[in-house]
């Protein structure tokens, strides 16, 4: 398949890296030959800091003319390299790194195989994905905009998150979040939240967690959102409300057992039970959120602090990601798909 990018977008790619995460020596020598074969200008690098984990190189290799900026990281980077490029001309290209690797997850890229990725990176093609765009709202009146690829939420994630030791999280990736779980299940405060959904009217409910996706899949193999997809155009919404032990019960059934099996075959998804009290799906395009107090929230799992309200809407098809050219876009997709979203009611 014919790069879609050949004839639009520079030859240009930047790089943003996150030091801890890669070995650099050896991902400059793989692209050092892959922008060679590509025939591409020399790579521009950037390096990210504990103050700024993507977002303000990512500016600097747009404006330099980058036309693929390719996020070395975890998924921190790669959410602050994604909210810079959403919207542009200029396409992401994934080297996953560190314990998540959640957009590279939901998107089926192979994972720790340097030379695969920024073959894509430099000869793959595009794939146009939803961008779950939020402004968070803090307890002082002030608010901030921020972009998510994955998922964002209140509740058992995003206080995990808070409670997760970073120290002990760098030594054994994912395991460390058992210990802050453990925390957060013993954690009674439940959110008390009113909730609007597109033009529905606006629902008052007591809740242990809400959670915005725009993809379904979680580490593990673990599928949260059943019907989510990146680039329906949709967020899809879980509200978790358990009552006691059962109600965990029947989450951890739903979730790990009839999204993880029966729903991954097809002749077993006739075999899935109807929507439990504890478990509430929903979809829809707008979501505004108001909490009786603040909360902690994540967004793609990284924590932001508390906020007392958020309003999260979807950016249809709103950023290009470099897959691999057999599984990239046919320059055919009928032009009606391609449309973004048009601007919500504020």
């Amino acid at each position: 398949m014919t790069d879609s990018s050949d004839t639009t977008r520079r030859k240009l790619a930047a790089v943003v890296y996150n030091p801890i995460k890669i070995d650099l020596d050896a991902v400059k020598r793989v692209v050092a030959a892959e922008e060679q074969a590509a025939g591409w200008e020399p790579t521009l690098w950037f390096e990210t800091s504990k103050e700024d984990p993507g977002g303000g190189q990512a500016k600097q290799a747009l404006e330099a003319g980058a036309g693929v900026v390719i996020a070395a990281g975890g998924d921190g980077t790669v959410r602050a390299v994604a909210e810079v490029v959403e919207g542009t001309d200029a396409a992401l290209a994934l080297l996953p790194s560190g314990t998540g690797n959640l957009l590279a997850r939901n998107l089926s890229l192979t994972l720790n195989d340097l030379e695969h990725s920024l073959h894509s990176a430099f000869a793959g093609g595009d794939r146009s994905i939803d961008v779950g765009l939020t402004d968070i709202y803090r307890e002082d009146g002030s608010h901030t905009r921020h972009a998510f690829l994955v998922m964002a939420g209140f509740g058992i994630d995003a206080k995990m998150l808070a409670a997760t030791d970073d120290e002990l999280k760098a030594k054994v990736g994912w395991l460390a979040y058992v210990k802050a779980f453990g925390q957060v299940l013993r954690d009674k405060n439940r959110l008390r939240l009113r909730f609007k959904l597109d033009g529905e009217d606006v629902r008052r409910m007591s809740a242990h967690t809400l959670i915005i996706g725009n993809a379904g899949s979680l580490p593990g193999n673990i599928l949260l959102l059943p019907e989510a997809a990146v680039d329906d155009g949709l967020l899809d919404i879980v509200i978790m409300r358990p009552e006691q032990l059962v109600g965990w019960i029947q989450i951890f059934t739903k979730v790990l057992w009839e999204n993880g099996v029966l729903g991954r075959v097809p002749f077993l998804r006739r075999f899935r039970t109807r929507e439990v009290k504890a478990l509430n799906y929903l979809r829809g395009k707008v979501l505004r959120v108001r909490l009786n107090h603040p909360e902690e929230i994540e967004l793609d799992g990284d924590p932001f602090g508390k906020a007392i309200g958020m309003v999260t809407r979807v950016a249809e098809r709103g950023l290009t990601v470099r897959v691999p050219a057999d599984v990239a876009e046919s320059p055919e997709t009928p032009a009606e798909e391609q449309q973004p979203l048009a601007e919500a009611d504020a």
